[in-house]
C-alpha cells in the first residue's frame, strides 16, 4: 500500500533544514571557520537528500563507500577542530526577561507537544490507512510520528510567539553549532554498533575471555560481563549497542549456559552496568557533551567529571547483585 508520509520524504525533510543551515553559516561573516564548517554540515545534509540517488546511480557497493569517504571526511573535520560557532541575533536579556513573563507556561507548550504528538500518532495511527493509503509509514512508524510532532510544535511555536518558521531555523543553527560534532554522534554510534554486529565482535570477545578466564569462575565472569558493558557503552555511548557484542560474547555462553544464570536478572542488571558507562562517556553526547555545550560550562567534561562516582558506585552494586540475584 502507498503511504502520506514516508521515511524518505522524512529524511528529505532533514536534509533540506541541514542546507538551510549551509546557507546560513556561507553567510555568516562572524564565523571564523565559515567554510569548513558549511562543508560538514553540507556532507551530513547531502546524505540525507542524494543518498537515494547514489545508490540508483552507483550501486550500492559503491555508493555505501561514496558515503563512507563522506562520513571519514566529516570526521577529520571535527576531529582537526575546523568547527566553530558564529554569530547571531538575539534579544537582550531584558527582552527575554520580558518576553519570558509575557508568555508564562505557555512558552512550554511546543516543547510538550513534541512527546505528546508522537505518542498520540504512534499509538492512534498504527495500521491506520484512508482510500488505500496509510498516513504514516509502517516500518518507521514511530520516526514519522517524531516528524509530525515536530513540524507541529514549530507551528504552535509559531502561532504562540508571532516568529516565523525561518526564525526556527535561525535557533536551530545557533543550538547546532554550540553543540557542534556531538549533534550527529547519535548517527555515527548507530553506524558504527552495526559494524560490530555484522564483524561478530560477540564471538571474539568469547574467544578472549576462554584464553586468559577459568569458565567455572562465576565471580570472574559476572566481573567481566558488568565492567565490559560498561567499559563497551562508554565506546559506542549507547548500552543497547553494547549489549548484543556484550551478552553474545560473555552473558550467553558463560553465564547462562555455563554458570546456569536466570536470564531474565542476568540481563537486565547487565544493561544497568551498560548506564554506569553511558554516565562516564563523551560518547554518550545526548546526555554528557550536549547538555554542557547549552548551558555553556566552561569546562564540557564537567557533567561527566560529576557522574563519575556514583557512575562506579552503581557499577559495584549491579556486580553483586549480578552475582547474588542472577544464579539459580
Amino acid at each position: 500500500m502507498k503511504t502520506l508520509l514516508t521515511i524518505n520524504e522524512i529524511y528529505y525533510l532533514v536534509g533540506i533544514i541541514v542546507m538551510l543551515l549551509v546557507g546560513m553559516t556561507l553567510r555568516d561573516k562572524g564565523n571564523p571557520k565559515r567554510l569548513t564548517t558549511a562543508l560538514f554540515w553540507f556532507l551530513f545534509g547531502a546524505v540525507f537528500l542524494f543518498g537515494d540517488m547514489l545508490v540508483a546511480g552507483l550501486g550500492k557497493p559503491l555508493a555505501y563507500r561514496v558515503i563512507g569517504s563522506v562520513v571519514v571526511v566529516i570526521s577529520l573535520i571535527a576531529g582537526c577542530g575546523l568547527l566553530s560557532a558564529g554569530s547571531y541575533k538575539q534579544r537582550s536579556a531584558e527582552e527575554r526577561q520580558a518576553s519570558a513573563n509575557r508568555f508564562g507556561n505557555w512558552i512550554f507548550l511546543p516543547a510538550l507537544l513534541i512527546p505528546l504528538i508522537t505518542v498520540l500518532c504512534t499509538v492512534l495511527l498504527k495500521n491506520v490507512s484512508v482510500g488505500g493509503v496509510y498516513l504514516l509509514d509502517q516500518k518507521q512508524l514511530t520516526l514519522a510520528a517524531l516528524c509530525v510532532a515536530s513540524v507541529s510544535a514549530i507551528l504552535a511555536g509559531w502561532k504562540l510567539t508571532g516568529g516565523t518558521p525561518l526564525q526556527a531555523v535561525r535557533e536551530s543553527r545557533r543550538l547546532v553549532d554550540a553543540i557542534g560534532w556531538a549533534a550527529i554522534l547519535p548517527q555515527m554510534l548507530a553506524m558504527l554498533g552495526g559494524v560490530f554486529v555484522a564483524a561478530q565482535t560477540g564471538k571474539s570477545v568469547q574467544e578472549v575471555v576462554t584464553l586468559f578466564v577459568n569458565p567455572d569462575n562465576r565471580f570472574m565472569l559476572v566481573v567481566i560481563y558488568c565492567v565490559g558493558m560498561a567499559l563497551f557503552t562508554m565506546i559506542m555511548g549507547n548500552a543497547f549497542a553494547a549489549f548484543p557484542v556484550m551478552t553474545a560474547g560473555i552473558a550467553l555462553p558463560f553465564l547462562i549456559t555455563g554458570q546456569h544464570a536466570d536470564p531474565a536478572p542476568l540481563v537486565t542488571i547487565g544493561m544497568l552496568a551498560g548506564y554506569c558507562g553511558t554516565l562516564m562517556t563523551p560518547m554518550a553526547a545526548n546526555y554528557n557533551i550536549v547538555p554542557a555545550a547549552l548551558l555553556e560550562l566552561t569546562d564540557k567534561y564537567k557533567v561527566i567529571k560529576i557522574q563519575i562516582p556514583t557512575a562506579l558506585t552503581l557499577l559495584t552494586a549491579n556486580v553483586l547483585l549480578m552475582y547474588f540475584i542472577a544464579f539459580r
